[in-house]
């Protein structure tokens, strides 16, 4: 949820809350923390023996807002500088999506993609983000410094444009990329790492902590001397390093002019309480840690990452990525008889964040339906001797109508773009009695944010059955204009589809995964298919944290209202 939301930590205020808008009971989220002053954490050896002394009566509000609306109360963000906030109170926002996100097994995204996301990033007004790792590939690199230049560049009315931040490991050619793309930003960042657990430097590294902590210093030093006073600095594995070597080696990276320190859990293993002491041990041992940001990034390997932030929050840090998945058939459905009862008098009353603010629309079995927009209503008639027809669409909102709810559900298609949703939007209703806000972000997904095809679909005909192998036959159209056709027997509809597909054009790839999914509910519902594939001879990257070179995957989507137009749809993207 770490897109979602603008933070702020405000002065101490009574542990009620007593902020509460009623008409808008999404519109800010306080979250509250017994305030201790001058926090003392037990050592990391005693912590299973010690508590901590919670029960003081005041706290420290931590309110995290989306992005100001006519009746939200708003802050202003404080101007911007490297390795400090002018307001103590601020928490900044740190988004990894592109990066941290992308680097996720099947979720590679193209850079048309990155910068879609970039862009709805910057919406909601995301402090820093990460576009990527720009030294992993030509295409990483590329996709960094197009967002660096586009959207690390749009200043709105209020000043606010964000940081764009790329990875590097501590060496020179990583940190030169992640310049060379990052630099066209107004606010341009470089973020830098290199483990510093024992286990890290023993079987990964194979070095010394002098030579560690001569890396890091040296690193951070080229990265200034290159022209960016913004560098952010990360030990991997800090929750497993030692102390003292952790104090040692932040220390001297400050001193070599880093501005931000994050403190990764690389590995999900600290419990809250653990990651608190760790964050306030390193406030209170590292010298110079007063002229830098200390920032949290937590994993979420035992589901603590969002408990481990809070507690990182606590204790003093003011770079934050908090995030809880919010997702699944069950999210957001209330199926006791006294959580219905609520929820219908008031929806505050069981939910504390409202679905609609991730995009989340859902109907249940107790007539409980929520954000469903009926757009479209399809009539039918019966012609002069009594027959049923479908009539032409009684459209009860033209193409004007649809830009607008578009544009309320964010999105800002170009006229060429409207046009063609449209004419999908037309031929959905034509299949649907009823079109939900679901359907149009499914088909938005669907139309805006393909790849640029080399291979246009034109054709398919499959026969299946139980009394002989499935055939398909496919026609494609190459770049050229040039009609393709290919005919193939395979084990099932898809298998002989797609054997056509590769006679014509003729790429060996190993298939990782496939999936057929209902996106909106009902019979008549849209439906997904993914594909994840891996080229043979595909591009070769670099992994961010392991250095090897990686082939990466490629990953079709396609979407319609029937289970077979998917399936013909997604062979555009190969």
């Amino acid at each position: 949820m770490a897109a979602v939301f603008r933070c702020h930590v405000l002065s101490p205020t009574p542990t009620s809350i007593s902020s509460f808008d009623s008409k808008n009971y999404t519109s800010h989220t306080l979250l509250h923390f017994p305030r201790i002053s001058n926090p003392t954490f037990p050592s990391h050896s005693s912590l299973h023996s010690t508590k901590l002394n919670t029960s003081l009566p005041r706290a420290a509000t931590i309110s995290c807002a989306a992005p100001p609306q006519d009746s939200a109360p708003s802050r202003r963000r404080p101007e911007y500088i490297p390795n400090h906030i002018p307001d103590p109170n601020y928490v900044r926002i740190f988004d990894t999506t592109l990066r941290d996100g992308e680097q996720s097994p099947g979720a590679s995204m193209t850079s048309k993609e990155k910068m879609d996301i970039a862009r709805q990033l910057a919406k909601l007004g995301v402090d820093i983000i990460e576009a990527g790792f720009p030294a992993a590939s030509k295409d990483d690199f590329e996709a960094v410094k197009m967002i660096a230049k586009e959207v690390g560049n749009a200043v709105d009315d209020d000043g606010y444009v964000p940081v764009i931040c790329g990875l590097s490991r501590c060496n020179e050619k990583d940190i030169s990329t992640a310049w060379e793309a990052v630099k066209y930003a107004k606010r341009p960042r470089i973020h830098t790492f290199i483990a510093t657990s024992n286990i890290h430097l023993e079987y990964k590294l194979k070095k010394t902590k002098e030579q560690v902590i001569e890396i890091a210093r040296n690193m951070v030093k080229f990265a200034r001397s290159l022209g960016c006073n913004d560098v952010e600095f990360s030990p991997e594995d800090a929750g497993r390093s030692d102390r003292e070597f952790l104090y040692q080696i932040l220390g001297e990276v400050i001193k070599a002019g880093a501005t931000t320190l994050n403190i990764p859990d690389t590995v999900g293993i600290t419990m809250p309480s653990e990651f608190g002491s760790l964050i306030a041990d390193i406030k209170a041992n590292t010298p110079g840690i007063n002229n830098v940001i200390i920032s949290t990034h937590c994993q979420n390997d035992l589901g603590l990452s969002t408990a481990n932030t809070i507690e990182g929050a606590r204790a003093g840090a003011r770079q934050l990525e908090p995030h809880k998945a919010l997702v699944g058939a069950n999210a957001f459905a209330h199926e006791s008889g006294i959580h219905q009862d609520g929820m219908l008098k008031h929806k505050g009353t069981y939910e504390i964040i409202s679905p609609e603010d991730i995009g989340f629309e859902r109907t249940n079995e107790a007539g409980i339906v929520w954000g469903s927009l009926v757009i479209v209503q399809v009539y039918n008639h019966t012609d002069d001797m009594g027959a049923l027809i479908p009539s032409q669409l009684c459209l009860s909102i033209g193409r004007h109508a649809l830009k607008n709810r578009l544009e309320e559900l964010g999105y800002n298609l170009n006229e060429e773009q409207l046009q063609n949703m449209f004419w999908r939007f037309k031929a959905v209703a034509e299949q649907k009695k009823r079109i939900t806000d679901a359907d149009l972000r499914a088909l938005v997904s669907d139309e805006v944010f393909q790849a640029e095809p080399i291979w246009k679909f034109d054709a398919l005909q499959v026969t299946c059955g139980t009394l002989g192998l499935s055939t398909a036959t496919v026609k494609l159209i190459d770049a050229d204009g040039k009609t393709h056709v290919a005919c193939s027997v395979g084990t099932g509809p898809v298998d002989s589809a797609y054997k056509a597909v590769d006679l014509i054009v003729k790429e060996p790839a190993a298939l990782l995964e496939y999936s057929l999914t209902a996106v909106t509910e009902g019979i008549d519902a849209i439906a997904t298919t993914r594909v994840v594939i891996r080229g043979k001879t595909s591009h070769i990257s670099t992994h961010a944290l392991t250095g090897e070179e990686v082939h990466r995957t490629l990953v079709g989507l396609g979407l319609a209202w029937t289970l077979l137009y998917p399936v013909s749809r997604l062979i555009l993207v190969h």
